[in-house]
């Protein structure tokens, strides 16, 4: 911790935390608090942590960055910034209180809401009436239903902490409470936001990538997996399981019917996944599929790709239609990556089968030569997603370390960073948008991108750089731009 003035934010675990047994709530606890120090330790943010049970009070100087990593953990419900502490003296609270947010509440319907832990001479009750009366003078007047403003005091044995604003957590369950899963991973849109409602879930993930489409195809497939295992994986290592699926499919393509290939193929996609659970720990397979989206996704043809799978198949898109899967994909930051990725799934003829029987798949597959697929699963390389730096991902002339005279320096944080601390200068663009966008930029300029660790922001730049814009990603994303920026006298104090 630096000597500024830490921030205290008291976050309150999720819901369903509250629900579960003594016991089973205090394991679950003990994940969420490894998986809130790994978030914080792995952005390098400052902070001390305490565990009261009903609530986590954690104290730092980077409020804003902090608040940004919470909201990516599982597990967490509201994050509630806390505006005064004072001790737990009815006198004290009332007095503190009320100058405190005499402004805040001023011509505004308000109320006064108050919890306590430990023992006290006061009840919850006597904080609301003795603080709301304090207040009520400089308020239109108190409204327990529809409030404009909700004071918030919560005591905890000898200490009284007040709030006004509540940010919204992920919810869900700390990662880790549920086991392992392997998720089927393509790159595109649906496997990843897949991937992420299980971790929300609290599943552990790994990822198999079965590749039809070599190296540029394996890399643009980890870019994706990355962002998920840097920004929303907090407490694991995830592991990215590469196959060469070539020799599978030139198998196939010789012994199966063309019109059974779309099926067969997914079935062995399963049976990867199943050979390699053993090795990761992996009590379930997790696809992207949504029912009805395509050819081998109808309900009849998911029966008879499923049957012979030795393992749980999770379906967590089952119900989505394709606009609430970008959508989501946007939210958690891989719409940008999976927008480019080419699917090299469809290998399907024009009258693909639609509704196969599973005896008759099993008669399709009899004909391929087992050994195939488990030779090509045995030479799977593996990555460590978390260890791999942004910059082994996409290609070196893409990087840049200054920036330039004349640059137009463009921002891909989210609005909040971006709000609280931005190159001076730069403009803000979502990645998304920037993507959809760009072509509306001068052409003669020069573009310095950033984002957080520079991985999003360099695959930007070399769509830019595709279309003939000098575009280029800082080196290093935000810390290293931080460093830049201190290094030319730049004020980076709110960062």
């Amino acid at each position: 911790m630096t000597n500024a003035v830490p921030t205290r934010l008291l976050i309150r675990p999720a819901p369903e935390l509250t629900l579960k047994s003594n016991r089973t709530r205090r394991r679950f606890q003990q994940l969420l608090v490894r998986n809130l120090k790994d978030a914080l330790r792995s952005q390098q943010i400052p902070f001390r942590l305490q565990d009261f049970w009903s609530f986590f009070l954690v104290e730092t100087t980077a409020p804003a960055q902090t608040i940004e990593a919470l909201r990516h953990v599982p597990g967490i419900g509201p994050i509630l910034p806390i505006e005064l502490t004072t001790r737990a003296d009815l006198d004290e609270i009332v007095q503190h209180g009320a100058a405190t947010f005499a402004e805040k509440v001023r011509g505004r319907r308000f109320a006064v809401r108050a919890r306590r832990r430990g023992t006290h001479a006061f009840r919850s009750r006597d904080v609301e009436v003795a603080l709301g009366a304090a207040l009520l003078p400089f308020a239109e007047r108190v409204d327990l239903t529809q409030p404009e403003v909700t004071v918030h005091v919560e005591v905890q044995e000898d200490i009284a902490y007040f709030y006004t604003d509540a940010i919204r957590g992920l919810g869900g369950l700390p990662i880790g409470s549920q086991d392992q899963a392997l998720v089927l991973i393509s790159g595109g849109f649906d496997s990843a936001v897949a991937a992420w409602l299980m971790l929300r879930r609290g599943v552990a993930v790994d990822y198999l990538f079965c590749n039809l489409g070599g190296k540029a195809y394996e890399r643009a497939v980890l870019q994706v997996a990355k962002v998920l295992a840097d920004s929303w994986s907090f407490g694991t290592q995830p592991r990215f399981f590469s196959v060469d699926f070539g020799p599978v499919v030139d198998a196939m393509r010789q012994q199966v019917r063309p019109a059974y290939w779309q099926v067969v193929l997914k079935r062995l996609m399963y049976q990867a996944g199943a050979l390699l659970a053993p090795r990761c720990g992996a009590l379930a397979l997790v696809t992207g599929e949504s029912i009805g989206q395509v050819s081998s996704q109808t309900l009849k043809n998911l029966r008879a790709i499923e049957s012979s799978c030795p393992l749980p198949v999770l379906r967590p898109l089952l119900t989505y239609d394709k606009e609430e899967i970008i959508r989501l994909a946007r939210e958690l930051g891989t719409a940008t990556l999976s927008e480019r990725v080419r699917e090299y799934c469809a290998l399907t003829p024009d009258r693909p089968v639609t509704a196969a029987r599973p005896e008759t798949v099993d008669a399709e597959m009899a004909k391929l030569d087992p050994s195939v697929l488990e030779t090509a699963v045995a030479a799977a390389e593996v990555y460590d997603l978390r260890s791999l730096s942004a910059s082994e991902l996409v290609t070196p002339y893409l990087f840049i370390e200054t920036i330039p005279e004349g640059a137009e320096v463009i921002d891909c944080q989210s609005e909040a960073l971006y709000a609280h601390w931005h190159y001076p200068g730069a403009r803000h663009m979502d990645p998304w948008l920037l993507l959809q966008q760009f072509r509306q930029l001068d052409p003669n300029r020069l573009y310095v991108l950033y984002c957080a660790r520079g991985l999003q922001s360099a695959y930007v730049a070399e769509v830019m750089q595709r279309e003939g814009y000098e575009a280029y990603s800082f080196k290093g994303g935000v810390s290293a731009l931080q460093a830049y920026a201190r290094a030319r006298g730049i004020d980076v104090s709110a960062f």
